[in-house]
């Protein structure tokens, strides 16, 4: 027997292809993660059915893929819309009050036998909240993947200088919060990014258990994200940012974010505009998402973008930074590679940080890394040592290491190389995908409720065929 999988991620946009990352806060790397991963797993021969659930959405200011009941993503794999709530699309935080319906439009849809999934994985709190009840009714095991933390997010937003009472009542993170720790008490798996994640962010909540958690990294698409670059990609990406830079030969300084206050843009700009040498020997590039006009972001958007173009005009920065409006998806990897040969650096300044995909993209494209000091950059760090690592929240200390990443030539081809092998070595969906497999063979034998499917034999050996999907 073939395992099935129900993937369970339900805010933001995601479709099978052209994801709108950096749209909004709520469509970012965990969009790109999941969908990643539900490629690798239906390639796999193990695999009969993988099914990505998440939000019906009707409406105008979306494109209308989203309105899409089912889309196929390739064989063996799915999207599955059901509306909950109202039909207009609506940011995470106003999603708990419908999230019931739709776990009783699930178990409606899954109750038969041919339906059933062997697994059901759930991203974020408020798929962990959907996907407890339904294991429990459908009696599969649960796999739960947080991403980022509402007691990380709540601790962070304390130490900004944001009330209590302004952080429930823009995060709901009490209901986070609460639906992390269901989730964590009830999940069979925890599965994290890092071993940063389970021990600094995880270890916060009363109901995990260090023995469930098992961390495996993301990986990265390597025939999307390489380091050969092409003449008309380069010339593409001139053309972009002409409009904003007077010497576009200049070594570029790359972030690639949603605008958030997390990922600390403002400070970013802040810390070039300070350096009179960044200044002089370089272009800042902030690549933050689309947008047709910014007073139509939501507040937060809105609000990083504000101190964006203060500190531009405090500091005079006008010819030396870049933030187009629009890009397409085939542009990222256009400008790691556009970044790469300019000897550039990208930069990811997040204060906090799960995992960071984009630090693996860009180094898989050539380009050296200065990042945060939290989190998964740590570990890409020491497998990769491809750049450097800083304390983000103190801004000098963000513009010594940026000034001391384009100092040096020999330095930076060796982190060049350095990033290119190391994450070819260590960051594949292929290893992702086995090491995640494996893992949930041996819950086989902890469960004892899969012992006479054949899964266990069928995830050691691949000896299933791939069926047809459902």
């Amino acid at each position: 027997m073939s395992l099935k999988f129900l993937y369970l991620h339900l805010h933001g946009l995601i479709r099978s292809n052209d994801l709108e990352l950096g749209r909004d806060s709520d469509t970012g790397g965990q969009t790109q993660y999941v969908l990643e991963l539900v490629k690798a797993l239906a390639n796999t021969s193990e695999v009969a059915q993988v099914d990505l659930v998440t939000r019906l959405i009707n409406d105008s200011k979306v494109d209308k893929s989203y309105s899409k009941v089912k889309e196929f993503i390739e064989p063996g794999a799915q999207i599955l819309r059901f509306q909950f709530g109202p039909s207009k699309y609506l940011r995470k935080e106003l999603l708990w009050p419908y999230l019931d319906e739709l776990t009783q439009n699930l178990i409606q849809y899954y109750k038969y036998n041919e339906n059933k999934p062997s697994f059901i994985h759930a991203h974020y709190a408020d798929a962990g909240y959907v996907g407890t009840r339904l294991s429990k009714v459908l009696k599969v095991p649960f796999i739960f993947t947080g991403h980022s933390l509402g007691r990380e997010k709540k601790r962070k937003l304390l130490d900004a200088g944001l009330k209590i009472n302004q952080i429930e009542k823009l995060y709901f993170i009490s209901k986070r919060i609460n639906a992390e720790e269901e989730s964590l008490r009830h999940a069979d798996i925890v599965v994290t990014s890092t071993e940063q994640e389970s021990q600094y962010q995880y270890s916060q909540y009363h109901s995990f258990s260090t023995h469930k958690a098992k961390v495996i990294a993301p990986g990265v698409n390597h025939k999307k994200f390489h380091h050969i670059h092409s003449t008309n990609e380069i010339a593409e990406i001139d053309n972009m940012m002409l409009p904003f830079l007077k010497d576009l030969r200049k070594p570029p300084l790359l972030a690639i974010s949603r605008a958030v206050r997390r990922k600390n843009i403002p400070a970013l700009v802040e810390a070039y505009g300070r350096s009179e040498k960044l200044k002089r020997k370089t272009n800042l590039i902030l690549v933050l998402g689309c947008r047709d006009n910014t007073l139509k972001l939501d507040s937060q958007q809105r609000d990083v973008f504000q101190k964006i173009f203060e500190m531009i005009d405090k500091y005079n920065l006008y010819g030396k930074v870049a933030y187009p409006k629009k890009h397409s998806p085939e542009n990222i990897p256009a400008l790691y590679r556009w970044a790469a040969s300019r000897a550039g650096i990208f930069v990811n300044p997040a204060l906090t940080e799960p995992f960071g995909l984009t630090l693996l993209e860009a180094s898989s494209c050539g380009l050296p890394i200065i990042a945060t000091d939290d989190g998964g950059p740590k570990e890409i760090n020491s497998k990769c040592e491809n750049g450097l690592l800083v304390n983000v929240s103190d801004i000098n200390k963000l513009k010594i290491a940026l000034e001391k990443g384009i100092s040096n030539s020999s330095q930076w081809k060796l982190w060049s190389r350095n990033g290119i092998e190391g994450v070819h070595r260590h960051f594949s969906w292929n290893t992702h995908v086995r090491k995640y497999l494996s893992v949930l063979s041996g819950l086989d034998q902890k469960l004892d409720i899969i012992s006479s499917s054949g899964i266990k034999e069928s995830c050691l050996k691949g000896s299933s065929s791939l069926m047809n999907p459902h």
